[in-house]
């Protein structure tokens, strides 16, 4: 109510379903926040995120006090960006362009209707952050490629290399119940997914590609989960990364000999990020960094980052 610049004591009055009155103590609390309660940031991460975001830390905390935009990634397999406008501004859906990907666009009036729109249905668009699109832009999908979603979840990244490149895609996740609109969701983009259990993962592979979007703290999506900010703990935490390096190494073993592994977060952290990547090389000598980049919300997405591994020899 303070950021809307209303008045608390005009909602809070105690007359029908209105919930009561403030209280002496509560009215005294009505001055502006100031420090870390202005930005909504829990006192133990504070360090943690000022150190991994330097002088980016209270823009972008600022930034995870609003909404996430809604955004959709074009499917390739059925529509360019020009026809996929068109067919979302028929059903009165606007949209506009994203610059962190050339197929993002962002939806600008009346985002409940895309799930029901033609458009949605039939495979043209599908939702997937800029920013998450952007990270598979930078993955080396090669024409002919094996390539394995190592941690699939949903299955919106898998169904974006499929879409990117003709690639024989194969979708793993240790909870396949994660993964169960994935079939569905394939069949209406028009493309091929193949899921794998765990219990299959040695004798499937080896993988040109291993793309795995590690569990992890989340910060980079607050906006859309903002109750997980407070619910992460020093504990958890400190779980997600030792989870995360289990996770690269066993990966890195799922690759062929030229194969390339890629490391994806949607964390701003940098001890789920860039040391993750850095630990890796020290375990992993044989294995160098090709390529590490991370996006924050102040470019207009989620916060994202990934790391591109080869073996060096």
């Amino acid at each position: 109510l303070r950021a809307s610049g209303l008045d608390p004591a005009a909602l809070f009055t105690g007359d029908g379903y209105a919930p009561a009155a403030l209280s002496p103590a509560e009215a005294d609390l009505l001055a502006p926040p100031m420090g870390l309660d202005a930005l909504d940031c829990p006192d133990w991460l504070a360090p943690i995120l000022q150190d991994s975001l330097g002088v980016d830390f209270a823009p972008v905390m600022h930034v995870l006090q609003h909404r996430a935009p809604v955004h959709l990634r074009v499917n390739l397999r059925k529509a360019d960006l020009a026809s996929a406008m068109q067919a979302l501004q028929a059903e009165d859906i606007l949209v506009k362009p994203v610059s962190l990907s050339p197929l993002a666009l962002e939806v600008t009036q009346n985002a409940r209707r895309v799930q029901n729109s033609n458009a949605y249905q039939n495979g043209l668009v599908e939702l997937q952050d800029a920013a998450s699109q952007a990270v598979i832009l930078e993955l080396p999908l090669n024409a002919g490629a094996r390539v394995l979603d190592y941690c699939a979840g949903g299955g919106g990244k898998s169904l974006a290399m499929a879409a990117a490149a003709q690639i024989d895609c194969f979708a793993h996740d240790i909870d396949p119940r994660r993964m169960v609109d994935l079939p569905s969701r394939a069949t209406r983009a028009g493309i091929k997914i193949r899921m794998i259990a765990t219990s299959d993962l040695s004798t499937t592979p080896p993988f040109d590609l291993v793309f795995a979007d590690a569990p992890c703290s989340g910060s980079g999506s607050w906006r859309r989960t903002p109750e997980a900010k407070w619910a992460l703990t020093p504990e958890r935490l400190s779980q997600l990364c030792g989870m995360q390096a289990e996770i690269l190494d066993k990966a890195s073993q799922l690759t062929t000999r030229n194969g390339v592994l890629a490391y994806a977060t949607c964390s701003l952290i940098a001890d789920e990020n860039a040391k993750q990547r850095d630990t890796f090389l020290k375990r992993n000598p044989d294995w160098i960094c090709r390529f590490s980049r991370s996006w924050t919300p102040l470019e207009g997405g989620d916060g994202f980052f990934v790391a591109i591994f080869a073996r060096a020899t």
